[in-house]
């Protein structure tokens, strides 16, 4: 008897290349009770990493095999992993043309989409493509959302629970604005046992601005020492599929449209089966506010050419 299919279905559009797999692996291994398919263009890439994945999946309530754009189209949760790398030298303005391109087009291969699907971005840079995944996807704002940081911000409790003692889940702090050089860490928000973080004694006379650089050059100095990552990113994708599929109403710092500032941004929002249901308007102090303002505004200036 032929073990019986998940009604779920969550696609990875991009799902032959590192990152793709990654959040492929982390929805199986994850136990997520979904029917997971790899879509890419490169059809050998997309079936070999379906074949080893599903090779994870036999004590696992989800299966995963290759699949089309057609077939993607109708998924629940569609993940777009799929983009262009930066070249060296390459202006980040015409690295987000060759993006345009192919984010419009695999929106076209994902017609027609279904109504209720919900799109998230994965892809560079996130909050941009996030953007122009809703103009080119048709489907409302709340339906589209990206990874935004939410990895960033798991680098943070991370870090915060080394210097603190308290395990990074009981560290509740943030990175906001963008993902990307213009992100910041939001301290006066930041709390532990619900106490303001800066006033844990271990915090003291801590070094805030390094810790906000080290972990915005995290990434560069993984990329640095292997060429990419990957893993973090695939349980944050991962994650964030099932919170969307199981209507958990979780609180995550993700790329999403924020009407106060009228843009796509990197701001809590609590999502659920409807995508995103609530958007948080956090408490930052006058300096914080100035660097979500350049965050905002860069972000902003940007999309301006993609409407």
């Amino acid at each position: 008897m032929a073990p019986t299919v998940p009604t779920q279905r969550v696609s990875v559009i991009g799902g032959g290349g590192n990152v793709g797999a990654a959040v492929a692996y982390a929805l199986i291994t994850k136990g997520v009770a979904a029917e997971v398919l790899i879509v890419d263009v490169v059809d050998k890439a997309a079936l070999g990493q379906a074949l080893d994945i599903s090779d994870a999946a036999f004590l696992m309530p989800g299966v995963c095999r290759k699949g089309s754009f057609q077939e993607a189209g109708q998924s629940d949760v569609i993940i777009v992993t799929a983009g262009a790398r930066q070249q060296p030298g390459e202006p980040r303005s015409n690295l987000i043309d060759r993006n345009y391109k192919i984010i419009k087009s695999i929106m076209d291969s994902l017609q027609p989409i279904k109504p209720t699907a919900k799109i998230l971005m994965v892809s560079n840079p996130v909050d941009v493509l996030t953007h122009i995944a809703q103009k080119t996807s048709g489907l409302p704002c709340n339906q589209v959302i990206g990874s935004g940081t939410f990895l960033d911000s798991g680098r943070l409790r991370n870090a915060l629970s080394e210097i603190t003692g308290v395990a990074p889940s009981s560290v509740h702090a943030y990175m906001l604005g963008e993902h990307g050089d213009n992100q910041f860490t939001g301290w006066s928000s930041a709390r532990i046992g619900g106490r303001p973080l800066l006033e844990h004694p271990k915090m003291q006379g801590a070094d805030l601005d390094g810790i906000n650089e080290k972990i915005t050059r995290k990434a560069y100095d993984i990329i640095e020492a292997k060429g990419s990552t990957y893993f973090g990113i695939g349980i944050c994708g991962a994650t964030l599929a099932q919170a969307l599929l199981n209507n958990t109403s979780q609180v995550f710092p993700i790329t999403h449209y924020v009407e106060k500032y009228g843009c796509y941004m990197s701001w809590p929002a609590a999502i659920g089966s409807a995508g995103v249901e609530q958007s948080f308007d956090i408490h930052i102090d006058a300096a914080e506010a100035k660097k979500l303002d350049v965050a905002v505004s860069a972000t902003r200036e940007v999309c301006a050419k993609y409407e």
